[in-house]
């Protein structure tokens, strides 16, 4: 379906990140804070009901209120195929190689929280009782999750226009300052071994969890004198990641791999549960 028959009208907000919503005087989820929530989205809904499930925890979910997770399968793939474009455009003589770590940084789940704070998010989200009292609107995993089941709201109801335009005011400063590709952490980990005259890592798999549309990985990192660490996440790749750098945090305690925090990297776009990673 084309941008043109989904519908929908985006506000005209471009240039930098528009200031966060004011928390809601009504209760989270209900029309009255629904209404208050558009304009900080540069958006108004012609489907109020999309805002409202991308902001349904799956704790207060029932049969007549879905919950945001497939809503976040989708907008996970609009943002990752936005922010590929975006890097791009702006990177015309980048390659791949120097590309992938920057878009991992951008998308990774402390990005999409740091975005949902600064709408004021967390206020918005429909919780059940016990992820309310348990602090559930300060996680990161639960604002990363609506922040991307909200980039998919606005893409079924305004196109890929509407997303696009709020991922790029949102993310434009933080993809001005992505000036040096990162280094990732299996790179750097090969790096080491190699300055050492060791042969490179080896990475294997150790366990699968989870049902198949969000399973967890489970692999673990070998050098050649027998030292093992492991890594949790939701992809192959990620997992690999993550293991690399508790390796990394044990050769070279206080220094991290030269990217991200230590912190599950969300799912790279177009990739599916149990890829594997090069």
């Amino acid at each position: 379906m084309s941008a043109a028959t989904r519908g929908g009208a985006s506000d005209g907000a471009s240039g930098g990140a528009t200031g966060g919503a004011a928390p809601p005087k009504a209760r989270p989820g209900s029309l009255r804070a629904l209404e208050g929530l558009q304009p900080a989205l540069g958006h108004r809904f012609q489907r109020i009901d999309l805002l409202a499930e991308a902001l349904t925890h799956p704790s207060a979910a029932g049969p007549a209120r879905p919950d945001n997770q497939r809503l976040e399968f989708l907008g996970d793939r609009v943002l990752g195929l936005v922010i590929a474009e975006v890097l791009m455009e702006a990177l015309p003589g980048e390659a791949e190689g120097r590309l992938a770590p920057r878009l991992n940084a951008l998308v990774r789940r402390e990005t999409l929280a740091e975005v949902a704070n600064e709408l004021g998010l967390g206020a918005h989200l429909v919780l059940g009782r016990s992820e309310n009292t348990s602090g559930g609107r300060r996680k990161k995993a639960i604002l990363a999750d609506a922040t991307e089941a909200l980039i998919a709201a606005l893409y079924l109801d305004g196109g890929l226009e509407a997303a696009r335009a709020f991922v790029t005011r949102h993310w434009a400063h933080r993809i001005t300052a992505t000036q040096e590709a990162p280094i990732d952490a299996k790179t750097r980990l090969q790096e080491w071994a190699q300055a050492r005259g060791l042969p490179p890592p080896d990475y294997s798999l150790v366990a699968r969890r989870g049902p198949d549309h969000a399973p967890d990985f489970t692999v673990a990192v070998t050098l050649s004198d027998g030292t093992t660490d492991e890594g949790l996440a939701s992809t192959k790749k990620a997992a690999e990641q993550m293991a690399a750098e508790a390796m990394l945090s044990r050769l070279e305690p206080g220094v991290e791999a030269k990217s991200e925090p230590r912190s599950e990297p969300r799912r790279e776009p177009g990739s599916e549960p149990g890829e594997t990673g090069a």
